[in-house]
């Protein structure tokens, strides 16, 4: 009803305009311009502004000091590409169509960039899209195809495949900037400015290859973990340090094909001698599994030191060209990521590690510098957020809700007090079992199916690192009643009638 009320009146204010472009010289503001920043598999526990006890992300922590970071930012479906289409629709996947990597994304659809260059906003998607079809609602478009390449990609310009010369994270952000600088002055803009980066197979750029040769990352308290609360779908998945990660993750097999004599020299410089240290050293047990954790943890780093420092040019044009005041800076990835957590990596559970996003909002006319929210949003919201700075009308079929009042410090009295999410590939790649759940601001009830039948439940504020299930405990008999009632209520709010009942 909040929702329909605010369609009327935005509406009936739009009915007196010729086209939805005039509104910001009708209402006399500037409507702000929007450059929302996204990577792959990037984890909050992997930023110096989150707390990060192994790496610093200079850059990134700008925005955070000087607008909003978001410490219970959740996405509904771990995954690359549901969540890209969640974003872009306002929509659960059940609805967008986009359930798991294998679907591909309807760009008929309505979206938020469709919306915003109707009412006069340029728009550009520019890096990683990873939905099968091409990109639709936007005045310019460069994408990666598929995964991409860390080095000398292919990209897919406005139609034309075209191939570049250098690391992937840097030409992304030149080709970002070139848009920009492109745009007449004034003139309100959306750029989406996604990354490849830190995916699998994690290859770090040509100035990071070395970076924390000479240190040891500290291990997680949990990478041993070995289930015994639990039962098959964390006993059965596929996506462990021990046993997954393969050889080429490692970096262990020959260089990469596609590098050119000068990226193949400082490869093989990079991880040559170290290849050749731990053929001889012949680990076993415990001490190879730390060998590969160290092997992983450091490469994935890496990347993420590339996009700090894109990001960094990105802020510091913004400041030269006097676009910073009004322009929103989002950063977020499409969903989190385990770094040894559990003893894995990838993400696919609703456990808090893949669950979680970063999310950082810069907008200073708007945000207080240096604040923090502790409210449940999603990336649902992403979407009706920007419609709303935007002044544009906010369907009433997208999901989500703007979280501009608490960008401004000023939280709805009836905000969410709990989220929903469905996890669908299974079976896949990675082996993780079908499941649906709700999280609250302490607990977390996970129902796995399909062909299983099991549940767990976390008190977050006891258990933060989901250690023990605690569902058959009869102290949380009454706290797993209401949290299947409030499941039933949240999966008839949004409409998802897939899966198993409650």
């Amino acid at each position: 009803m909040k929702r329909l009320g605010y369609m009327t009146g935005s509406a009936a204010a739009l009915s007196i305009l010729p086209n939805s472009s005039g509104l910001g010289e009708m209402t006399g503001e500037k409507r702000p311009n929007i450059i929302f920043i996204m990577t792959d598999d990037h984890a909050s526990h992997a930023m110096s502004c989150y707390g990060s006890k192994i790496n610093k992300t200079p850059n990134l922590d700008r925005i955070a000091k000087e607008g909003m970071r978001f410490n219970n930012s959740f996405c509904t479906n771990s995954i690359c590409a549901p969540c890209r289409a969640v974003i872009l629709t306002g929509k659960y996947s059940h609805l967008n169509g986009v359930i798991d990597n294998r679907k591909k994304f309807d760009g008929s659809q309505q979206t938020f960039p469709k919306l915003l260059q109707k009412a006069g906003y340029k728009t550009a998607m520019i890096g990683k899209w990873h939905l099968k079809s091409d990109p639709t609602g936007f005045d310019y478009w460069n994408v990666l195809p598929g995964q991409g390449a860390y080095y000398n990609p292919a990209m897919k310009e406005m139609g034309q495949k075209r191939k570049y010369t250098g690391y992937t994270t840097d030409i992304i952000t030149n080709h970002a900037l070139k848009w920009l600088k492109s745009l007449k002055p004034g003139t309100p803009f959306c750029l989406m400015y996604h990354h490849k980066a830190p995916h699998r197979r994690w290859e770090p750029g040509p100035k990071h290859l070395t970076m924390y040769d000479d240190v040891t990352i500290p291990e997680p308290e949990n990478l041993f973990d070995d289930y015994s609360s639990r039962g098959r779908a964390a006993k059965e998945q596929d996506m462990s340090i021990e046993k997954t990660m393969t050889p080429n993750d490692l970096k262990l097999t020959p260089t990469p094909k596609n590098l050119t004599p000068e990226q193949k020299k400082l490869w093989d410089a990079a991880y040559g001698p170290k290849n050749e240290a731990f053929k001889k050293a012949n680990l076993q047990g415990k001490d190879l599994v730390r060998w590969k954790y160290q092997r992983y943890i450091k490469d994935y780093l890496r990347c993420v030191a590339s996009v700090d420092d894109n990001v960094g040019r990105v802020l510091n044009y913004l400041n030269e060209s006097d676009l910073a005041e009004n322009t929103i800076v989002v950063y977020t990835s499409d969903q989190g990521f385990y770094l040894g957590d559990h003893g894995w990596f990838d993400k696919r559970f609703m456990y808090e590690e893949s669950l979680r996003m970063p999310l950082l909002v810069r907008y200073p006319k708007e945000t207080k510098a240096g604040s923090v929210s502790d409210d449940i949003v999603l990336n649902l919201d992403f979407g009706p957020t920007f419609l709303d700075f935007a002044g544009v009308p906010v369907p009433a079929d997208m999901q989500g809700e703007s979280i501009r009042k608490i960008l401004q410090g000023k939280t709805p009295g009836d905000w969410r007090k709990s989220t929903y999410y469905h996890y669908y590939e299974y079976p896949a790649v990675h082996s993780v079992k079908r499941h649906y759940g709700v999280r609250t601001g302490r607990y977390k009830l996970i129902h796995f199916y399909h062909d299983i039948d099991e549940w767990e439940l976390y008190d977050l504020k006891k258990d933060p690192k989901e250690m023990k299930n605690v569902f058959g405990d009869p102290k949380y008999a009454d706290i797993v009643k209401e949290l299947k009632i409030e499941l039933k209520r949240l999966r008839k709010q949004y409409k998802d009638t897939t899966g198993s009942p409650v």
